[in-house]
């Protein structure tokens, strides 16, 4: 048995051509949702990202501007900037792009963020409303595992799903998002024992362990979703995942690539975010 390859572009790509016709609705309406990008100093990956909001607000219809400090600006400076665009009624999406110089805390800037323009999920008061189950605005990656996971026709309600990996980004809210589906959630992390004992219950195994090559066939069950969530650069310079592909792809029934998987995901969801966040702020 081979498994069947997810392909987040593709998936990615349908989500976009829903939004870009939910977005043409909207404009029928006289709504263009509107995400605004704070971009400081010349991190390369940093700018990447920020260059794929960009083209993706484009290929949906939305309008986007990204507003560029160097990493000389001061934390009151940029505070100042988000509450400015708090108050701004054409804005509906917020999204200061992480990491932050180190003179700048990481969390007063998440905070300062008005929950209900958040698209990155990332504010306490939408963490805490997703955990609760409450309609909120989800973490990206997380809320792109789901939408993978529920795509390949899998139903995640009464299943075994383990998580390695127990971050804030990823680890933490892709299990709430579990268990909010129904699931049965294990949470792995570098203190736990007898990782494949437990790995090989699982029915959905999402690794987020950010070491490349960490997962093999002995800590997969046959016909297991998984999901890798690693991207790591290795010595050639070639891109892969926590877990090994070639390996794994001989024992699960899901598995995604890296790249190609998750993170074709984490951007279109942040436009979902944006075209949601836009038709709350309107009453729509």
């Amino acid at each position: 048995m081979s498994a069947i390859v997810i392909d987040g572009k593709e998936t990615a790509k349908q989500i976009r051509e829903e939004l870009a016709k939910e977005v043409a609705e909207l404009k029928n309406k006289g709504l263009t949702p509107h995400l605004t990008v704070i971009l400081i100093g010349d991190d390369p990956a940093s700018h990447s990202y920020v260059k794929g909001k960009e083209k993706g607000s484009q290929e949906i219809g939305i309008s986007s501007e990204v507003i560029r400090y160097p990493d000389t600006i001061s934390q009151d400076e940029l505070l100042a900037k988000i509450a400015e665009l708090n108050e701004n009624p054409n804005v509906h999406g917020i999204l200061v792009q992480l990491p932050l110089p180190p003179h700048i805390a990481e969390e007063a800037v998440i905070e300062a963020i008005d929950p209900a323009k958040d698209v990155d999920g990332f504010h306490p008061v939408n963490i805490g409303n997703m955990v609760i189950g409450n309609d909120t605005l989800l973490p990206c990656t997380p809320y792109g595992i789901i939408e993978l996971i529920k795509r390949t026709g899998t139903e995640i309600s009464g299943k075994h799903a383990v998580v390695i990996g127990r971050s804030n980004i990823v680890g933490k809210p892709v299990s709430s998002l579990l268990l909010r589906e129904n699931a049965t959630v294990t949470i792995c992390h570098s203190r736990t024992r007898n990782l494949q004992e437990l790995t090989r219950q699982a029915d959905i195994l999402v690794v987020a362990i950010g070491k490349p090559h960490v997962i093999g066939k002995e800590h997969v069950a046959p016909g297991a979703v998984v999901i890798d969530v690693g991207v790591n650069r290795i010595e050639s310079g070639k891109l892969v995942g926590d877990v090994k592909f070639d390996e794994v792809k001989e024992i699960a029934g899901y598995l995604t690539p890296v790249p190609g998987g998750v993170g074709p995901m984490t951007i279109t969801m942040l436009l979902q975010n944006t075209v949601k966040a836009a038709k709350r702020l309107a009453n729509l």
